[in-house]
């Protein structure tokens, strides 16, 4: 068994938060040979359920901007996802999902990101993921960070959420569909080989 293979059984058996809606079900998808990395927020309910990342509206979005098809998406050999929570955290009163577990991403990223040596591009997939991985070099709203996308590469790409919530989002700011999404989908067939 592979250090990567022994630290993701770990942390697919992972407890830290019984107390959680749901119960625990860490979600992700990792192989050492993978060259582009998918950091989100946190499965939602039906992530839950099938236990498939990105499986539901905002996967399909997702998919759309990098320009790939499930199979794809899918294939832990071309792509990881590592979300910064590793289960589903609930739901907020207003109905949103809530933010990821503080303990999460300090207990399991530093375990299992440096065992994927072959990454190329981080897509750091909402403020959570930006937070995280660009530190002081993050812009203070997220829009900004976006906005600064050529100061992160070659290694990082920070993208909104792709939920339907920021459908408004994405129509107030055009430069994201006519200056970011060529850039990106350019970068990952690169990357993909496709």
């Amino acid at each position: 068994m592979s250090a990567l293979d022994t630290a993701l059984a770990e942390a697919r058996a992972c407890t830290l938060c019984t107390d959680l809606p749901l119960g625990p079900r860490p979600v992700t998808q990792l192989d050492a040979r993978a060259r582009l990395m998918i950091v989100g927020q946190a499965p939602g309910t039906r992530v839950h359920e099938t236990g498939i990342p990105f499986d539901d509206r905002s996967g399909d979005r997702l998919r759309d901007w990098l320009g790939v098809d499930r199979d794809t998406f899918y294939d832990p050999v071309r792509l990881a996802i590592l979300p910064m929570g590793l289960c589903y955290p609930g739901t907020d009163a207003k109905g949103g999902d809530l933010p990821p577990r503080k303990i999460c991403a300090p207990t399991w990223h530093p375990r299992l990101r440096p065992l994927l040596p072959n990454l190329e591009l981080t897509l750091l997939v909402g403020m959570y993921a930006q937070k995280h991985y660009l530190g002081a070099a993050r812009r203070a709203t997220l829009t900004e960070t976006v906005r600064a996308w050529p100061d992160y590469l070659p290694d990082f790409l920070p993208l909104p959420h792709p939920s339907w919530r920021n459908t408004a989002w994405l129509k107030r700011h055009p430069w994201f569909e006519t200056e970011l999404l060529p850039v990106l989908r350019a970068r990952v067939a690169a990357i993909l080989g496709g």
